[in-house]
């Protein structure tokens, strides 16, 4: 039985969330622990992705678009050695074909162009709305899928590690990059292939890891104990 008073919750909660789960699925589940009151998320993850899944439930979801708007950090491992058509683990691979296995210092190179300011076309596998439906309906049944590049903005790309096939990257970023993008245009700038392994989301904007819950620990009746309360999210974001 749900706590009588879960229609007076308000404020964010941030879940750290699992691979596989889509993110609407992680704000249904909370929705349904928190007596079914309304709640939106703050910026998709791919099912795949891992991390920082920013969520606002009561009034809270009146402020999601002030919520998504703020910058992102990402690590990502991608893999050099073929293609996929999602640019990322969800689809099957396809081998590419080299004429020799990038340097460390090619690969830095080639990162150190994707900082700053830069034109990115979004993957066609992708939520961007185009002629009145989802991008990635289309890409599922095969057909071409052209998206506009987009200015977008990537303040520090950092490289963890490198051993061929694999480069691990960490990156901080504007609203509306996109880390299997990066991977695609990676591979093309050393012509090679490239996607994403794995991709986890360590902060929006001041929500980190560090403040996440883990799936496991959610309680089954989510309270204004388990929230950040309007109050403190906007000492985090203002102070």
């Amino acid at each position: 039985m749900q706590p009588a008073y879960t229609h007076h919750l308000n404020g964010v909660l941030v879940i750290d969330k699992p691979r596989g789960p889509t993110s609407m699925s992680m704000v249904n589940l909370v929705r349904r622990r928190a007596g079914k009151i309304k709640t939106g998320h703050a910026g998709t993850l791919d099912p795949l992705a891992t991390g920082v899944l920013v969520l606002g439930l009561g009034r809270m979801t009146k402020r999601l678009g002030e919520l998504t708007g703020t910058d992102k950090k990402y690590s990502t491992v991608i893999d050099l050695s073929a293609t996929t058509a999602g640019h990322d683990a969800e689809s099957p691979r396809e081998e590419v074909v080299i004429d020799h296995e990038p340097t460390l210092s090619e690969v830095e190179r080639a990162v150190r162009k994707f900082k700053g300011e830069i034109m990115q076309s979004p993957p066609a596998f992708s939520a961007i709305w185009i002629d009145g439906k989802r991008s990635y309906a289309a890409a599922r049944k095969g057909l071409a899928v052209h998206i506009e590049p987009r200015k977008v903005k990537v303040y520090d790309l950092t490289i963890l590690s490198y051993e061929w096939p694999l480069v691990s990257i960490e990156l901080e970023c504007a609203k509306g990059f996109y880390v299997r993008a990066l991977a695609r245009d990676l591979g093309h700038e050393l012509g090679v292939g490239g996607y994403c392994v794995e991709i986890r989301r360590t902060a929006v904007g001041p929500f980190t890891l560090e403040m996440a819950v883990q799936l496991e620990s959610l309680p089954q009746c989510i309270t204004m104990e388990c929230l950040i309360s309007p109050e403190e999210v906007d000492r985090l974001l203002y102070a």
